[in-house]
């Protein structure tokens, strides 16, 4: 939030919570330095930080993993991560 970006930008993180830092955040949204921010994702959760009180951030509570394709992949990678442990421990 190093004065690059135009006050009007709205920040989106759904990757990963430790990719914001969540108080210089909160100080570029109360300064106006950032218009918005949209979170999905938070270093500790469930989130209940001073972010929650700003009216120009949404918080959701992780709920990107929601979707019926992510839950559907999800799912793959944990069958296929069981039969591989298995072929290695030799039960298959």
């Amino acid at each position: 939030m190093n004065g690059l970006m135009k006050s009007d930008v709205i920040l989106v993180n759904t990757a990963r919570g430790c990719l914001v830092d969540e108080a210089v955040l909160y100080h570029a949204l109360s300064d106006g330095r950032i218009g918005c921010a949209c979170l999905d994702v938070f270093e500790s959760e469930p989130y209940q930080g001073p972010l929650c009180e700003l009216a120009n951030v949404i918080v959701t509570p992780h709920i990107g993993s929601y979707a019926r394709e992510a839950r559907q992949q999800m799912e793959q990678v944990a069958a296929e991560n069981l039969l591989n442990e298995l072929m290695q421990a030799g039960v298959l």
